[in-house]
């Protein structure tokens, strides 16, 4: 089946949080709570703009985005993205990735900051490099990795106009 995007729904939270709960303790990604609830858990993920990619009825993926700061930093966008281990190297991340960028242009959006990647996330840098994104700065020691230790979050930027 090809791989579709679409908006998420409530019924798409119990597979979104599978993979959610995993990414999470497996501490190499993401700096959210290791003991949060499935609530808690959707109240954190399912905000703003979040669309899924599915393979018929399976949640590969899920992406949330919208503005990275209200009021006068409004303009600026920003994502999260996460993909099941079960689906990578299917091109899911890819699929995602593009997704946001066309949306957010389409929202009018003056560019999308990443605030917060993780230096050893190789497949998440290459991808947002590929994409265009650069890195315009990275927070020495800022997230407590579970195999590396204490290393960078990078802060990654594109311009959309």
């Amino acid at each position: 089946m090809d791989i579709e995007i679409r908006a998420a729904t409530a019924a798409d939270w119990p597979q979104i949080h599978e993979f959610f709960a995993d990414i999470v303790a497996d501490g190499e990604t993401y700096a959210y709570p290791d003991d949060l609830t499935s609530d808690e858990a959707a109240a954190l993920w399912m905000q703003d703009h979040v669309v899924v990619a599915v393979d018929g009825v399976t949640v590969l993926g899920s992406a949330k985005m919208g503005p990275n700061r209200p009021g006068r930093g409004s303009h600026v966008g920003t994502a999260s993205f996460m993909v099941s281990p079960a689906a990578r190297g299917r091109g899911v991340g890819r699929l995602l990735g593009e997704y946001c960028v066309t949306w957010h242009r389409e929202q009018g959006f003056a560019a999308i900051q990443f605030n917060a990647v993780v230096e050893t996330n190789t497949a998440a840098m290459a991808l947002w490099t590929s994409l265009g994104f650069r890195v315009i700065g990275t927070v020495p020691g800022a997230f407590r990795s579970r195999r590396h230790g204490y290393v960078g979050l990078c802060v990654m930027h594109l311009p959309l106009s």
